[in-house]
This record gives structure tokens, C-alpha cells and sequence, in this order.
């Protein structure tokens, strides 16, 4: 599996209370934002000394790797890329649900809204509406976990968070 980690960053003290093997975990959808932005955030990330994880496997499918949920696991952060087709992948969806998981027990989750607002993936209008009821429809037999993904949609669109956008006029740059 293609994983790349920026791994001369921030090595904290090996203490036994330590249990962060990554400072950063980045979740994105591949197609919308792996060759620009994401890209370039996990460069500057790194650039600044940040242990940063980051798949760069391009495989297909809908089952998360024990590795990559191990990953999530053991990062103190996790900064999730919301773009257009984020909601449309069932493996971000799924990502998603277990960065939640770790939310509860202290890992920070920054939401990046890549192109779109909080709002469209709160009230799952848009693009999140259309790719939530196509899985809707894919997963007829598996209602409870649609249900959770658009709880958790709900909740990390409640989240404070950054907002990137073109027509800001200054390239779309996060501000903050």
C-alpha cells in the first residue's frame, strides 16, 4: 500500500501516556482534491514539521484497511477535505464515521469545506442530497448505516471549520 507519512516531524516523548503515532490524519476524496489541494496542504503540513498521514493508495472498493482505521486511530488531528464528491465515496463516508469515533475520545477534527458550505452537507442538499439517496437506493438492506452517515454529515457540518472557495478572489487560499 502507497502510505506516505512525513516521519521527521514532531516526535513527541515516548512516554507510555503518548499514544499519537501521527500528528495529522487527512481525509479527502481522491478525484476532487488529491492533485491540488489536499496536495498542497499535506506538503505545507509537512514543510512544517508535522508527522502527517496521508493514503495515497488509489485503490476502488467500499472496505476501509485495518491500517488506514489504525492510522485514523493514532493521529491527534484529523483534518477532513469536504468537496463535491466527498459524500458520493462510501469509503469517505465510513473514514468519516470512524474519525467520529475518535472525536470522542480527543482527537481534534478541523473540517476543511472545499468548494462547498456547511450547510449543503448539513441539511444534505446539493450533491450530498443526490449521492446520499443514491446510496439510499445501493443500500436498501442497510438503512442504519445511512442513517449514520448522515448523522455524522450533520454533526461535523456543525463543527467550526474552514472555508475554501474560488470566487473569494484571493485563489481560494484558507483563512483562518
Amino acid at each position: 500500500m502507497a502510505f506516505l507519512t512525513n516521519e521527521g516531524a514532531s516526535s513527541s516523548s515516548s512516554s507510555s501516556t503518548h499514544r499519537w503515532n501521527y500528528d495529522v490524519f487527512l481525509s479527502f476524496r481522491g478525484e476532487d482534491t488529491r492533485y491540488n489541494f489536499t496536495g498542497h496542504l499535506y506538503k505545507a503540513l509537512c514543510d512544517q514539521g508535522f508527522n502527517t498521514f496521508i493514503n495515497n493508495d488509489l485503490q476502488r472498493g467500499e472496505e476501509i484497511s485495518m491500517e488506514l482505521l489504525k492510522a485514523i486511530e493514532l493521529s491527534m488531528i484529523s483534518i477532513v477535505v469536504f468537496s463535491k464528491n466527498f459524500a458520493s465515496s462510501t469509503w469517505c463516508l465510513n473514514e468519516l464515521i470512524k474519525i467520529f469515533e475518535c472525536r470522542s475520545n480527543g482527537q481534534l477534527v478541523i473540517p476543511i469545506f472545499y468548494k462547498v458550505s456547511p450547510s449543503e452537507i448539513r441539511n444534505q442538499d446539493g450533491e450530498f442530497g443526490i449521492a446520499l439517496a443514491e446510496h439510499e437506493e445501493k443500500f436498501k438492506d442497510n438503512i442504519e448505516k445511512i442513517q449514520r452517515w448522515r448523522t455524522t454529515l450533520t454533526e461535523v457540518a456543525n463543527l467550526s471549520g474552514f472555508p475554501y472557495n474560488d470566487r473569494d478572489g484571493d485563489g481560494g487560499r484558507v483563512r483562518g
